[in-house]
């Protein structure tokens, strides 16, 4: 356990909500996991991402694509897969991460629309609270745990724009450019992976 961190209860206090799937989805010893990676959820709501987490993209596995914690505009912490699960969150990533969703709009619902690629909702303060406390928390849990990344960072993947196919927009831009990388490192201990690795196995 490191010395350095502050006492948190906030996996404690966590809403522990799983998936409907999580038990189809593989196991991994704790010791596994080296990785943190940050999202968005680009849904209006709580809500909506529980939605898109529930459902079933994969028919084989009965699993879809998730998060392990949310943290909604207030600060709430919502568990929906447990980190001894791999969840599907990053393509090439999941078996040695932990995914983490804030809610925020991103780009919704225009993901792919050229037009639409800024990201404007800023991040509350309560939920960056959360997740500092979060990240503490997991460095007590999770003995290899020593990287960081943005969903961005490592699916630097485009697709055609689907209001312009001959422009190419990135898949994927979470947490974005409200997101307070500076702090978060500051307070977290961890190293922020290099941007711009993308790997083509995976989910």
């Amino acid at each position: 356990m490191p010395a350095d961190l502050p006492p948190a209860d906030v996996l404690a206090t966590a809403h522990v909500a799983p998936l409907p799937y999580e038990l189809r989805l593989a196991e991994r010893p704790r010791s596994a996991i080296d990785l943190v990676i940050v999202h968005c959820t680009e849904t209006p709501d709580l809500a909506s991402a529980r939605r898109f987490g529930e459902a079933v993209l994969y028919p084989g596995s009965g699993t879809g694509n998730s998060g392990h914690y949310y943290i909604d505009r207030d600060g709430t912490l919502h568990v929906y897969v447990r980190p001894e699960r791999i969840a599907h969150h990053t393509r090439g990533y999941n078996e040695r991460s932990v995914g983490i969703e804030l809610v925020n709009s991103g780009r919704y619902p225009h993901w792919l629309d050229s037009r639409h690629q800024d990201m404007d909702e800023p991040y509350t303060e309560a939920q960056i609270r959360t997740l500092i406390d979060l990240l503490a928390a997991l460095r007590r849990e999770l003995p290899a745990l020593s990287g960081i990344a943005g969903h961005e960072d490592l699916d630097t993947r485009t697709e055609p724009a689907s209001d312009d196919p001959t422009r190419r927009v990135f898949r994927k831009r979470d947490p974005g450019p409200r997101f307070p990388w500076p702090r978060v490192l500051a307070a977290s201990g961890l190293q922020r992976l290099p941007a711009g690795i993308d790997r083509a196995d995976g989910d």
